[in-house]
């Protein structure tokens, strides 16, 4: 039976199994859940993944969500899947979930206000996990899709997240991407972690040029770093990330228009770009 992955390509999560699936030449079936519609609180996904979260598979008969264990038991049950995306080294392996585990704990956190996507949907859950979807470290949410949307933003989430995401962005640059290779922990080829990574912080496209490259210009190796993460998998990193693309375009223009017509719109801008 055909692979089906569950996904949303908003999602950074959904996007790097998507490409992972693409570039390692895995058939499987694309089952679109879309978040903002509460696609994954049906009854029919909910026997999926009881949690009500993207990604999530089905393999035959087996089930299974959580994005790094995903790609983890793709690699593992696909003979084509070169070796460098999930190591049989033991060493090469415990490192990968070291830096997964730092992922998750670091470069992903942020502070979520699940309240006011409860209120702005008329829905009443008890799972952050849609905040999660549309920010990095808070930043995404708070300072553009609350406003846009006409929500309450959470500046002490804001000022969180001038903490937490340089410092985050600078371990990646000082300690991960050291070393002679080009891929994270010094590796010459990809493995899930730098796609795990990379899709995390293609999120920040959301944000106003300015302010993307504001934030990760000190950061030299990290930019160097997402270009040949780009390039080694060609052409379907661009593919999986257009409905991001797309959206962004329409982002940046709203944002445009607003801080042209109105000064308050321009002073928006700024409580993400101090940092």
């Amino acid at each position: 039976m055909t692979l089906k992955v569950y996904a949303d390509r908003f999602s950074q999560p959904c996007r790097a199994i998507l490409i992972f699936c693409k570039i390692n030449g895995i058939d499987f079936e694309e089952i679109t859940i879309e978040v903002l519609k509460l696609q994954q609180f049906t009854p029919e996904y909910k026997e999926i993944n009881p949690m009500s979260e993207v990604p999530a598979i089905v393999d035959g008969g087996f089930k299974l969500f959580e994005s790094h264990a995903i790609l983890i038991y793709l690699a593992c049950t696909n003979p084509g899947v070169a070796d460098h995306w999930y190591p049989a080294d033991i060493f090469k392996r415990t490192k990968i979930h070291s830096l997964l585990d730092w992922h998750h704990s670091h470069l992903r956190r942020g502070a979520s206000n699940s309240n006011n996507i409860n209120r702005f949907l008329d829905v009443d859950f008890e799972n952050d996990y849609l905040n999660d979807f549309i920010l990095v470290a808070g930043l995404v949410y708070n300072t553009i899709l609350a406003p846009l949307y006409g929500l309450p933003s959470n500046p002490r989430a804001v000022d969180e997240a001038k903490k937490i995401l340089p410092k985050s962005l600078s371990i990646l640059d000082d300690f991960w991407l050291q070393g002679s290779g080009q891929f994270l922990l010094g590796n010459s080829e990809p493995s899930i972690a730098d796609l795990s990574l990379v899709c995390e912080i293609m999120q920040l496209e959301f944000l106003s040029e300015k302010d993307y490259l504001r934030i990760l210009s000190p950061y030299k190796k990290v930019l160097q770093w997402i270009k040949d993460t780009k390039n080694a998998t060609a052409p379907y990193f661009d593919e999986i990330h257009m409905t991001l693309f797309n959206a962004q375009k329409g982002i940046r223009e709203h944002m445009l228009t607003q801080s042209v017509s109105s000064p308050e719109g321009g002073r928006k801008s700024e409580v993400y770009s101090e940092m």
